[in-house]
């Protein structure tokens, strides 16, 4: 029987939590060596060069005792890597973790919060703060109260020294423009911007620029019978895995996939709410991340869950078009939602070339 998502379960340990701070299976070989900027857009050139000059720094001698203690009480600055999804800010930020020796942790925003929540703010400080790096990728703005969290828990952490290098598709000084006006909210969020050397990364995605822009689905009964034939695929009807997202602390959603070789999604529909929309954004990350190939159908033509779906020439086939709804690409996760529509076309397209 083919294994379905909706029968996991996951419940990954603390050790599980710690093993998982670093770059992810997709960005395993990225260096800086074989980052290719594109020359029609500078910046990439200068963004490379300037990870590559601190990384060099960080991996200078650091002198004796009382350098070492004179670091220790200046505030480490960082670096902030800005610019749309796909311009290769991820492949510098797991370069330069590649880079630089010594103690180091690399997580995306949510898995930080999760391990704060695992260990508690104090505990979670002492333990990164032994690193010489934290890597912080996909600064998130979701929450307010995370969003504090995490400018709280870097603020500390460059207080004893440690580097810290995040990506973010939102520049710091704009974090929380025209989402949260509390003054509070503002200040914190000034305080962590001044820590930071921003580089702006302008470029295409590079998802797209080999023309790949549609999400490409299959035939129902091919999915199911790919997913049938296919070892370690696992195969879910859309409505029926969005149920179990909600029952799944997204924290957990990278164990979900844990050995995955496929995923089959069949009834494939447009979102129009954001707590669908924001949970499968997640799944789609951790799919991205593991490169884990997606087969998809679209659910039947007519009725409220066809929305997404266009013409197709057998039950479930064609192209998925508004997975999320104009009213959500609107609203203040615009660049989030578009960031999943590069990746899940992508994703797909490799689900494609697998069942070929």
């Amino acid at each position: 029987m083919t294994d379905s998502l909706c029968d996991r379960r996951p419940e990954p340990t603390l050790e599980r939590l710690l093993a998982d701070l670093v770059p992810p299976p997709r960005f395993a070989q990225a260096r800086l060596e074989n980052y290719v900027p594109d020359p029609a857009h500078p910046s990439q050139q200068e963004a490379k060069e300037r990870v590559s000059a601190f990384a060099a720094a960080l991996d200078r001698p650091r002198g004796g005792f009382l350098s070492r203690l004179r670091r220790r009480s200046e505030a480490a600055r960082g670096i902030y890597l800005d610019g749309g999804f796909g311009v290769g800010k991820t492949h510098l930020l797991t370069s330069l973790f590649h880079a630089v020796e010594g103690e180091k942790v690399y997580g995306t925003f949510v898995e930080y919060t999760d391990l704060v929540g695992a260990l508690g703010f104090q505990k979670a400080v002492d333990l990164l703060g032994a690193s010489r790096l934290v890597c912080i990728d996909e600064f998130e703005l979701d929450d307010p109260g995370d969003t504090l969290l995490m400018t709280r828990l870097i603020r500390e952490l460059s207080d004893r020294g440690v580097s810290i290098v995040a990506t973010s598709n939102t520049l710091p000084d704009a974090l929380g423009e025209g989402r949260f006006a509390a003054q509070d909210f503002l200040r914190e969020i000034q305080a962590m911007a001044e820590r930071f050397e921003v580089l702006r990364i302008d470029g295409e995605d590079y998802r797209r620029r080999d023309g790949v822009a549609e999400i490409s689905a299959l035939p129902e009964q091919e999915v199911r019978e790919h997913a049938a034939a296919q070892d370690g695929a696992t195969l879910d009807g859309f409505d029926e895995l969005l149920a179990h997202l909600m029952r799944v602390h997204p924290s957990r959603y990278g164990a979900l996939i844990d050995e995955v070789a496929a995923a089959h999604l069949t009834g494939v529909h447009g979102l129009t709410h954001h707590h669908d929309a924001l949970r499968f954004v997640v799944l789609v990350d951790r799919l991205y991340d593991r490169e884990v190939p997606v087969l998809l159908s679209l659910a039947p033509a007519g009725g409220a869950e066809a929305d997404g779906r266009a013409a197709a020439s057998e039950p479930g086939d064609g192209v998925l078009e508004d997975l999320f709804s104009a009213e959500l690409l609107r609203s203040g996760y615009r660049k989030k939602y578009l960031r999943a529509l590069s990746r899940l076309a992508s994703l797909a397209r490799d689900g494609l070339v697998l069942s070929r």
